[in-house]
């Protein structure tokens, strides 16, 4: 670490922002049990720090809620949602469990590495994209998915993450969600049964 890295590190504190922020994440908890706030406190850390935590901020949050350093330790380490290492400015993560691999997420992987030139944990040298694999998205039924910073984009092919990335290298707007038409996980090709009654009612397919 340099020495303005570790000048930053050991500045670091709440933003009056984060600060009333941390405070309202720990009113959550009952008395006695503020420590429980430590995954939110974490992850407002994490983002006031550009997307990374380091050994001294962690330390941090745990002093500040008056925990072993050790037991923040243990919660950062064990979930991914917490970068050691500075991440580009959009962290594209691309699920690899069972259901994304069966529907193509070796595909997804394959087009970010050609797309990107980079290979997981790595950062393209513009510090615009990181990537990572990830265990289960949580999109199952919309599978493959990649999340995006904090957007979720599923039912992908390599070409339509292709151009997602595009255009955010473009600096464009993208639209999270389905990328197939797909009105949020409902069955493709609009309903299936109850067609008279949404035909009836003017429905548009479950809306």
């Amino acid at each position: 670490m340099s020495e303005a890295e570790k000048s930053t590190v050991a500045a670091f504190a709440w933003t009056p922002e984060n600060e009333a922020l941390a405070q309202k994440h720990i009113a959550k908890y009952p008395e006695g049990r503020q420590k429980s706030a430590v995954m939110p406190l974490l992850d407002l850390a994490q983002r006031q720090n550009g997307g990374h935590l380091t050994q001294d901020i962690i330390e941090y949050v745990a002093d500040y809620l008056d925990m072993p350093p050790i037991k923040a330790h243990e919660v950062a380490t064990f979930y991914t949602m917490y970068n050691h290492k500075p991440v580009g400015k959009f962290h594209v993560q691309v699920c690899g469990t069972t259901p994304c691999w069966l529907r193509g997420s070796d595909d997804l992987i394959k087009a970010c590495r050609d797309r990107l030139g980079i290979g997981f944990g790595e950062t393209t040298d513009d510090g615009l994209f990181t990537l990572s694999e990830v265990e289960c998205a949580g999109a199952c039924v919309n599978a493959p998915a990649v999340a995006i910073n904090d957007d979720y984009f599923e039912d992908l092919t390599p070409e339509s993450l292709t151009d997602i990335l595009d255009r955010l290298a473009r600096g464009e707007t993208v639209t999270p969600g389905p990328q197939n038409g797909r009105q949020t996980s409902a069955p493709l090709g609009g309903p299936t049964t109850l067609k008279d009654v949404a035909a009836d009612t003017g429905a548009d397919g479950g809306q």
